[in-house]
């Protein structure tokens, strides 16, 4: 099993300490670091920054939104990073929710899949250089040729070479339709609130997608990374606890209503009930009240927080289940060399 430091998206400032963090999660054995955006803080230029003093961990974005640049400004990212890094950059990508699309970048939610699909395609063709980029899809004309175009554009090939034609991409997803076009099309899936209970259900999913014909590879060489807070402490209740707020968030107020894709995840895990509660509250702006309606179960179920011991057999248990990566994040340097010592990670 790989650990991978998760960094987030910023909340009102940058998080503190983070440049001290990347530095020793590079010493200390973690896998990479991933970093994220919502409509704050972008995924690029943190992993420029603080990766810059780095020498081995990956790079990863998890996740960079695809609605908020075209496919080839966002394969200018991705080869940039990857040649200041010498080869350890990883793309992970996302759709996002028709409230932060439509709402903050402006631009159409509908058809996710399809919309991913031809974004890939496409940023594969910038990568792999082998000639100028024409795209006739429907999402994203290569030229443009749309309302508003002189008809003057010209197709164009990089003029960078990009390090690695194979970058990996790795996509988030949540629903099966998804899960299974990411096992066909890409090399990893970021999972949010995976839980190695329903890991089956998941398998079935992404089995689907490695059956299609052309899928990109199989699931030995697929890249599961699980983003799961790890917490090695004598007091699981109390650390448990800390994480309802944003459990409560993420279910209650990170999506539209009717359409919460992290809502979803957890009534496939059986909290239907308890999700219920919570949206109803947080509707209501009784957040204190959503927060208690969380059930300790489920933080539980996503998460790994314990002694050292139940965090070595927690991980074991999570990569029976099929992830090979887990995302963690630690909130300081002592929490993040607890987690490499229970775990190895050093050796």
């Amino acid at each position: 099993m790989k650990v991978g430091l998760q960094l987030g998206y910023w909340g009102a400032a940058p998080p503190p300490h983070a440049q001290e963090l990347v530095l020793e999660a590079d010493r200390a054995g973690f896998d990479g670091v991933f970093t994220a955006e919502s409509w704050g803080s972008d995924a690029f230029t943190p992993l420029a920054w603080w990766g810059s003093r780095t020498e081995r961990v990956r790079l990863g974005t998890s996740v960079a939104q695809i609605s908020a640049r075209s496919p080839a400004s966002l394969a200018m990212h991705a080869l940039t990073l990857d040649h200041l890094s010498g080869g350890r950059a990883v793309l992970g990508l996302g759709v996002s929710g028709p409230q932060v699309v439509e709402g903050w970048y402006g631009q159409p939610f509908a058809k996710p899949l399809a919309r991913t699909r031809e974004y890939v395609e496409i940023v594969r063709r910038v990568l792999a250089r082998e000639g100028p980029v024409r795209n006739d899809g429907v999402h994203h004309r290569l030229p443009y040729d749309g309302p508003g175009s002189l008809g003057l554009g010209k197709p164009l090939k990089p003029i960078t070479h990009p390090l690695r034609a194979d970058l990996p991409i790795w996509l988030g997803a949540e629903g099966p339709k998804n899960v299974a076009q990411t096992a066909e099309i890409a090399d990893g899936w970021l999972a949010v609130y995976y839980s190695p209970r329903v890991g089956p259900m998941y398998e079935d999913w992404l089995a689907e997608g490695f059956a299609r014909p052309g899928a990109r590879c199989s699931r030995e060489e697929f890249e599961v990374a699980a983003s799961c807070q790890i917490v090695v402490t004598d007091d699981p209740v109390a650390e448990r606890a800390k994480l309802k707020p944003y459990a409560a968030l993420y279910i209650g107020g990170m999506g539209a209503p009717g359409m919460n894709f992290h809502a979803e995840l957890f009534r496939r895990m059986g909290y239907g009930e308890a999700v219920d509660d919570i949206e109803r509250l947080f509707a209501a702006d009784r957040r204190d009240e959503a927060i208690a309606a969380v059930p300790d179960e489920a933080i539980e179920d996503v998460s790994i927080i314990g002694d050292a011991a139940y965090v070595r057999d927690r991980v074991a248990l999570w990569e029976k289940a099929g992830v090979n990566t887990l995302l963690a994040g630690c909130r300081d340097v002592e929490q993040l060399r607890a987690v490499s010592r229970a775990l190895d990670l050093a050796e």
